[in-house]
């Protein structure tokens, strides 16, 4: 099996579905509570408790300025600021090894996320799969969002400083509307 790049762009696998891969530095538990425990979640992507049951509610709040002090680009101001909160269901579960969630969409449309964990040797496999998406154009902003969201995954289970996060995302949006619009 060859590794997966620490910074790959997500693959389109369908026409309304993403799919990333990241190797991780393990145990499985402990990419896990990064999942499912709001101190860790909220470290790289949205805090909140969920109820780690089929049907239970993750009403997670997306507050940015948690994990980077770059300032947000103009649109995304007051949600840096405030935080932006979401309600998800959890879809299914099987600790450690696979959490999946209702996702709000553009237009009160529902997608969903499903986050698989893989050990391999001290290491984790994580794959993050995105689907049901509306349309190219929300698969291209959801990827870039997911893209730059484990990149700071990564950094924080490494130890390391986060660097970028909103200067990221024009340029990874930009990417994946080429790829998207080429498939």
């Amino acid at each position: 099996m060859s590794l997966p790049d620490p910074d790959a762009c997500g693959v389109a696998t369908a026409t309304d579905t993403v799919r990333f891969e990241r190797l991780l530095p393990g145990p499985v538990e402990r990419i896990w509570a990064y999942l499912t425990e709001s101190d860790k979640r909220r470290q790289w992507l949205a805090g909140c408790e969920m109820e780690l049951k089929v049907g239970g509610r993750a009403d997670l709040l997306f507050k940015h300025s948690e994990f980077t002090d770059e300032p947000a680009p103009e649109k995304y101001a007051e949600m840096n600021a405030k935080g932006h909160p979401s309600q998800h269901h959890i879809t299914e579960i099987d600790p450690p090894r696979l959490l999946a969630m209702t996702w709000p969409g553009e237009d009160d449309r529902e997608s969903e996320v499903v986050f698989e964990l893989f050990p391999e040797g001290e290491k984790v496999l994580l794959v993050v799969t995105h689907k049901r998406l509306a349309d190219r154009g929300e698969m291209a902003n959801v990827a870039s969002g997911w893209h730059a969201h484990l990149g700071i995954l990564a950094t924080a289970l490494e130890g390391g400083k986060i660097k970028r996060f909103w200067s990221r995302i024009p340029e990874l949006e930009a990417e994946y509307q080429r790829r998207f619009s080429q498939d």
